[in-house]
């Protein structure tokens, strides 16, 4: 059983958004394409309240970009996005959302961030992705959208994590940093993921 992910194909990551990932909307096209070859097809959702501490706007003096620890926790400062019940949060209207059978919502929690669809930032908490994958039977996992240096990269590491065969399918994501993507593309083939 091989399924789809789906991950944060939202209007903030989309030019014109608050975060917009450069070409963030060229892979929409391709997302809706792929999505009938696949036996289950899930989404990943940013869904953060407007007081997220990953938010430069939190840290009075603080600039998006910059890093801070988080409670342990390396952080890099965002300008807000992806504000539960705006906009911005949405999916994309262009994105077939027909075949979606799950959505899985991720970045809740003030207090961490949340780049990938299983679990927080701190593996603290789980999201029931791959409670609910394994459940359908699912043995491999395709994963595309934004921003592959981010949200699908930890996405991917954890899915490898939890035992899944993964396929990063790189014509449909884009990064925010291609330095930064660069380097998670070699990581993720060393433990073991495919490039599609």
């Amino acid at each position: 059983m091989k399924a789809l992910l789906l991950i944060d194909i939202q209007n903030d990551f989309l030019p014109g958004g608050s975060l917009a990932v450069p070409g963030g909307d060229e892979i929409i096209t391709l997302a809706n394409e792929l999505q009938p070859t696949y036996d289950l097809v899930v989404a990943t959702q940013d869904w953060h309240p407007a007081q997220h501490q990953s938010f430069a706007s939190q840290h009075p003096g603080r600039q998006p970009f910059e890093q801070i620890d988080l409670h342990g926790l390396p952080q890099t400062l965002w300008p807000d996005h992806c504000v539960q019940g705006t906009a911005g949060a949405e999916f994309s209207p262009a994105l077939d959302q027909h075949r979606i059978e799950a959505i899985f919502r991720k970045g809740t929690n003030p207090e961490i961030d949340s780049y990938s669809g299983f679990f927080d930032n701190g593996h603290r908490k789980s999201t029931g992705l791959a409670d609910f994958l394994r459940g359908r039977g699912v043995r491999q996992v395709h994963l595309c959208g934004l921003a592959a240096d981010f949200c699908v990269n930890f996405s991917a590491l954890d899915a490898l994590q939890e035992g899944f065969q993964v396929t990063f399918l790189e014509a449909a994501t884009r990064a925010i940093s291609a330095e930064g993507y660069a380097r998670a593309r070699q990581e993720l083939q060393r433990r073991g993921a495919q490039i599609g």
